[in-house]
């Protein structure tokens, strides 16, 4: 069976989705409802600085919160506030972001999912279509670091169906508390420190973290016959497994001629892919790729048995037996 191009891992920023829960390994939120949307967009709400219920543990930024119950009736308008100011990159609409959050109904107090338990936060685009309006219209223009507050109506969250499964109904305000803990767009690059590279016998890959592509020099010798997978620039983040998706920037080019047959730097587009589906398509990048640090940059030559060996995508610069060279940026994994 002739294996998928791997143009299928790159879309355009405006229509990626990372799914929000996850495997919850703990046992709690079982019954979880990340906010994801899955109702059509609502005209903007006014947005109104309260009210919103205390905090009552849990105060600080990273740390799990929990919350009392909503003080009376809440507002018929998006309620958001600042409740720990970050210094961070200012979050926009179809920028990325990373957060940890707890949510909750207003009336009862009752959670319905968070992640700090699954310690594994959500990465989702800002986007209409991808994520409940109430995140939406409440992250924009928040800045990175912050905690932010949030009561979401009906008509910025679930609609008038609710969600089921979490116990929400279609007459339930949400409870959010988000901590905001990094933004992603198409100018993110990795931020790690710069390691020496291999020498002559392996491409050569640029260290500026602008935005823009790398520049990646392939050597004219015969390339390597086992899997190479080098840090270029390495990151302090957790170390990817292979059970997860990753968020991230890169480009590949072809070894032998040296052409370019895939890339997101300066396309205004980031790519995300499960590495276990990858396995799939271009075995050698998944495994190049885990077991290396979230924000880094890595090198991955990945010889023709564990890339598209005799199988190429048609009409492309990938050939019968092409190795394949990578350059990616890792911004975010989950």
């Amino acid at each position: 069976m002739r294996r998928r191009s791997l143009l299928l891992a790159a879309v355009p920023a405006a229509l990626v989705t990372l799914a929000g829960c996850g495997d919850d390994k703990s046992g709690t939120s079982r019954a979880s409802a990340s906010p994801s949307s899955s109702v059509s967009a609502a005209p903007p709400p006014k947005i109104v600085d309260g009210p919103v219920p205390a905090i009552t543990a849990g105060t600080k930024f990273g740390e799990k919160p929990a919350v009392a119950k909503g003080p009376g009736d809440p507002s018929k308008n998006l309620a958001v506030k600042t409740v720990i100011a970050g210094g961070g990159p200012t979050v926009a609409e179809n920028d990325f972001i990373r957060a940890d959050y707890l949510g909750q109904i207003w009336s009862t107090g009752k959670v319905f999912d968070n992640s700090y338990d699954r310690k594994r936060p959500l990465v989702m685009q800002l986007a209409q279509g991808s994520i409940i309006d109430g995140w939406r219209y409440a992250l924009a223009g928040r800045k990175a670091g912050s905690r932010v507050e949030i009561a979401v109506p009906p008509t910025w969250g679930y609609g008038t169906s609710g969600n089921a499964q979490a116990g929400i109904k279609g007459t339930d305000t949400l409870v959010f508390v988000i901590d905001l803990i990094d933004v992603f767009n198409s100018k993110s690059s990795a931020k790690g420190r710069p390691v020496a590279q291999s020498g002559a016998a392996l491409p050569a890959v640029g260290t500026n973290t602008d935005g823009a592509a790398p520049k990646i020099k392939v050597p004219k010798a015969d390339p390597p016959r086992k899997l190479v997978s080098a840090y270029v620039l390495e990151g302090d983040g957790a170390e990817v497994k292979a059970d997860q998706t990753i968020l991230c920037q890169f480009e590949g080019v072809v070894w032998d001629s040296g052409r370019t047959f895939q890339q997101t730097y300066g396309s205004g587009r980031l790519s995300q892919f499960s590495l276990q589906q990858m396995e799939q398509v271009v075995k050698g990048l998944s495994q190049g790729v885990t077991g290396k640090k979230v924000g880094s940059r890595v090198l991955v030559v990945v010889p023709p048995d564990l890339g598209y060996g005799d199988t190429p995508p048609s009409g492309g610069a990938i050939k019968k037996g092409s190795t394949l060279v990578f350059s990616v940026d890792i911004l975010a994994a989950m």
